[in-house]
């Protein structure tokens, strides 16, 4: 069963190209609800940026799926005298790969161009021969001459900064790009919204369908989502680590692999009831899964819901991914396709006023 439609792909290459970084979402933002509007009966933001769609709003059952907006960056910490710009980390940006890429900095001037430094293997000898990135050494290079200039570009300390590549299809099976985490979430769950419009699904409660924001600095965007709508249940969609790819102990992470479908996690925030009825539904309907455990959190938005409210039944269905917190995470296209199927036929099981209750 495909899912994935050439003008939802299109809208996904839009999507992930598009700059969304930790605290300044509102550009994706704004595609993501154009691009669900269709599909749903009323949109809406809160304060600081978290997208909602509700289809059957009004109902007394509250039920949320969920994926976060929000990209790794860096800001502009401190400008040298001589132009160079030094940076810190917005989310859990990598600084081993940094060096030689491209950058985007944002002003209020428009878009400035830079490069991540770095000296060439020929300087580097003697003690200089062991320099591995940090984030204390590396260094935005704008061109410029001076502070001065530096500043009359409109750069200024605080200026948010992401890598310039793009996204691509490799060997016509991987989506590749910098920032399917977890813009991908985002757009497995507008498809969901989209498939219950087409194939006309009348769910007997409120769907909640919730792109939040700053995940990637500890779940902010969730805690306050989950204040406001107070759900009775959440489905999470976020990545997870393929771990068949060379350098990774498949012993310490798991053993999950891109293309074998999406992977369901049992953790303390996971509720049993809740990962059987999706484990139900992925047998019903033949959707290829795997499982891997959390010994105290997920790291995901999960724990946010989990936790909220006096307690949220919540669940976490992971994209397995390569590469994460690089500018080459690649997740398999069947993986995205079968996320999308795995999160529409689970929430056809959930009834209004489902008991979760523990037993």
């Amino acid at each position: 069963m495909q899912i994935i439609t050439p003008a939802s792909e299109a809208f996904l290459f839009q999507y992930l190209n598009n700059p969304s970084p930790t605290g300044f979402e509102s550009a994706g933002q704004k595609l993501w609800l154009e691009y669900i509007k269709p599909y749903v009966d009323q949109t809406d933001l809160d304060n600081y940026g978290t997208a909602y769609a509700v289809i059957n709003p009004g109902q007394d059952y509250r039920v949320v799926i969920e994926g976060h907006a929000d990209e790794i960056s860096w800001f502009v910490h401190f400008i040298t005298d001589d132009g160079f710009l030094h940076v810190i980390r917005n989310g859990g940006s990598d600084q081993m790969i940094a060096p030689s890429k491209r950058v985007n900095i944002y002003t209020a001037n428009g878009v400035v161009k830079g490069i991540f430094g770095w000296p060439a293997i020929h300087t580097r000898n003697g003690e200089e021969g062991t320099l591995t990135p940090k984030v204390e050494n590396i260094f935005i290079d704008v061109g410029a001459k001076s502070k001065e200039e530096v500043l009359n570009m409109g750069i200024h300390v605080g200026c948010v900064l992401t890598y310039e590549d793009e996204a691509m299809v490799l060997n016509d099976t991987y989506y590749v790009g910098r920032a399917l985490d977890n813009r991908i979430g985002g757009f497995c769950i507008a498809e969901v919204a989209r498939l219950l419009h087409e194939n006309k699904v009348n769910l007997p409660f409120s769907l909640y369908i919730v792109n939040s924001v700053q995940e990637e600095i500890g779940l902010r965007g969730a805690e306050m989502i989950a204040q406001t709508i107070k759900p009775h249940v959440a489905i999470i969609t976020d990545v997870t680590h393929d771990t068949n790819t060379p350098l990774i102990n498949k012993k310490k992470f798991g053993d999950v692999k891109c293309g074998m479908g999406p992977s369901v996690t049992y953790a303390p925030a996971v509720h049993n009831k809740l990962l059987q009825l999706i484990i139900d539904a992925a047998n019903e309907h033949e959707i290829p899964f795997q499982r891997e455990a959390s010994s105290r959190r997920t790291g995901t938005d999960t724990d946010a819901f989990a936790y909220s409210n006096g307690g949220v039944p919540s669940a976490l269905i992971s994209l397995p991914l390569r590469y994460m917190h690089t500018t080459v995470e690649m997740a398999h296209k069947d993986d995205v396709n079968n996320v999308v199927r795995l999160i529409y036929e689970s929430l056809q099981k959930i009834q209004k006023g489902h008991n979760f209750k523990y037993f």
